[in-house]
C-alpha cells in the first residue's frame, strides 16, 4: 500500500519545479531514451512527470518505468480508446493495481467521440466503473475528453469523484466553468503555443490562473515550435509555461509557481 515513489514533494520557495501533469513516457517513439528524457527534463526544472497508462498491457511497464525513474509518478486506467479491446477482467485488474500499488491517480480515462465508429455505450461503461474505482480509493482522475465533453460531465455530476485534471481541454468557458466546480484543473500544452488556436489561447488567457496545470501528452501534441514530425518531451513544458506567460502578461516564475501549486493540490 506504500505511495513513496509517487508521492510529489513540495515545492522549495528558492527553486524551479514545473510539473508535466501528462506524459507517456512509455511511448514506442521514445524507444529506449527514457533516462535522457527525464535528465533532460530535469536540467530545466521539470522536476515530476505523470505516467497515465491506457490499458491492462501496459500497467506493469508504466509502474516499472516510475520506479526506475526519479520524479515519475504513475496514473493507471484504460483509455477510451482502448476499450474496443478490453475486457470486463480488466477492471478487476486494475483495482488490484490501485489497492496494491496506490498510484498519483486513475487514468487515463474518459471518452472520445472523434473516433471512427466508436462504440459510446462501451466506453461509457468502462468510463463510469473506473469512476467508481477512483471513488472507493479516493484518487483524482486524468481525463481524455474529444468531442465528449457534456457527456463526460454528466457521468462527472453522478459518480462525483475528489477532482483531477481534463486533459488537453479544448471546449468551451462555460464547460470549463462547469468542470472547475466539480474540482477540476484543466490541463493546457503543445496546442496553445499555435497563434491559430485563438479559442484555446483566450481560454487560457482568461481562466482562473488556479484551474490551470501544464501538460505535454508527450510524445503527442508537440508544440509550434519543434520542427515538424519531432516528438513532444517533458523538458518542453519550460517553454510551454512562457508561452502562457505571454499570453496573460505575466512572468514565467509566476506561472511556474502557480501551475505547479495546482498540480499538486489536485494530485497529493
Amino acid at each position: 500500500m506504500s505511495r513513496a515513489f509517487t508521492t510529489l514533494s513540495p515545492r522549495s520557495p528558492d527553486t524551479k519545479m514545473f510539473i508535466d501533469t501528462h506524459c507517456h513516457l512509455d511511448a514506442e517513439e521514445f524507444g529506449d531514451t527514457q533516462a535522457d528524457i527525464v535528465r533532460e527534463a530535469h536540467a530545466v526544472g521539470v522536476k515530476h512527470i505523470i505516467v497515465p497508462s491506457v490499458a491492462r498491457a501496459n500497467f506493469d511497464i508504466v509502474r516499472a518505468l516510475c520506479g526506475q525513474y526519479p520524479g515519475c509518478a504513475p496514473a493507471y486506467g484504460i483509455h477510451p480508446m482502448y476499450t474496443d479491446t478490453a475486457m470486463p477482467n480488466d477492471l478487476l485488474v486494475l483495482r488490484e493495481f490501485l489497492q496494491q500499488y496506490r498510484p498519483i491517480a486513475v487514468g487515463e480515462i474518459g471518452m472520445d467521440f472523434f473516433i471512427k465508429h466508436y462504440d459510446q455505450a462501451r466506453q461509457e461503461f468502462f468510463f463510469v466503473e473506473q469512476l467508481k474505482l477512483a471513488r472507493e480509493f479516493d484518487l483524482p482522475v486524468l481525463l481524455h475528453i474529444r468531442k465528449a465533453t457534456d457527456t463526460i460531465l454528466k457521468n462527472l455530476r453522478q459518480h462525483k469523484v475528489k477532482g483531477g485534471i481534463a486533459h488537453a481541454f479544448n471546449g468551451s468557458r462555460q464547460q470549463a466553468d462547469e468542470f472547475i466546480k466539480l474540482g477540476f484543473k484543466l490541463g493546457f500544452g503543445g496546442a496553445m503555443t499555435y497563434p491559430r488556436a485563438t479559442k484555446l489561447r483566450d481560454l487560457a488567457t482568461t481562466l482562473p490562473l488556479e484551474s490551470i496545470v501544464l501538460e505535454t501528452d508527450a510524445p503527442d501534441i508537440p508544440p509550434d515550435f519543434l520542427a515538424r514530425g519531432e516528438p513532444n518531451k517533458p523538458e518542453y513544458i519550460a517553454r510551454i509555461a512562457q508561452t502562457l506567460a505571454e499570453l496573460r502578461h505575466t512572468t514565467t516564475e509566476i506561472i511556474e509557481q502557480a501551475t505547479t501549486h495546482n498540480a499538486l493540490s489536485v494530485l497529493s
